[in-house]
């Protein structure tokens, strides 16, 4: 939510499931990333009827086959525990030569009744360890391309310069500009 918030323009008002007063976990019982967004943001309109968007993100690494994939926030576990997560894909990486990965993000935005999807994507590859404390999930292990550092140690002014969410963000932005004012 604030990665988001930081990266729309600033006439644009983000509420949060909290604000709109949606306290439940969201459905995400898809196995594509456009899936579970597309699930989530149905499942917000019509239990709220609030124009809404939701996304879903995946770590995807060519030499696993697009693995974690859909499955990026619970690689490891059913507890999202991002630090296992990165272990385990470290310790999966093991022995082979690629380390190509991309994030890819997807948004479906339910507007005015329609749905309408936006995609953002960033490659790069897997560092061979953590390096970096900022950002979250797996940026401490993901170096963009035309990078030498991970997200984590790039920080998140520069990544939401140019990451798959921003990406996405703006996308989303410049639908929302064109159709809302």
């Amino acid at each position: 939510m604030e990665e988001v918030r930081a990266i729309l323009p600033e006439n644009f008002e983000i509420l949060s499931l909290k604000d709109i007063g949606c306290n439940e976990e969201l459905p995400e019982n898809q196995r594509t990333l456009e899936g579970n967004a597309f699930e989530k943001a149905a499942w917000v309109f019509q239990h709220y009827n609030v124009d809404c968007f939701a996304d879903d993100t995946g770590l995807e690494v060519e030499a696993l086959n697009g693995e974690p994939g859909v499955d990026t926030a619970h690689y490891a576990g059913a507890d999202r525990d991002a630090l296992k997560n990165m272990n385990l894909l470290l310790k999966n990486l093991e022995g082979k030569s690629s380390r190509k990965a991309r994030f890819r993000s997807v948004f479906c935005l339910f507007w005015q009744g329609e749905a309408y999807s936006f995609e953002g994507i960033v490659d790069g590859r897997i560092s061979e360890k953590m390096l970096g404390n900022d950002g979250f999930g797996y940026d401490p292990i993901f170096i963009p391309n035309g990078y030498e550092q991970t997200f984590g140690e790039l920080g998140p002014e520069l990544k939401n310069q140019f990451s798959h969410r921003a990406e996405a963000s703006h996308r989303l932005a410049e639908f929302l500009e064109k159709t809302a004012f």
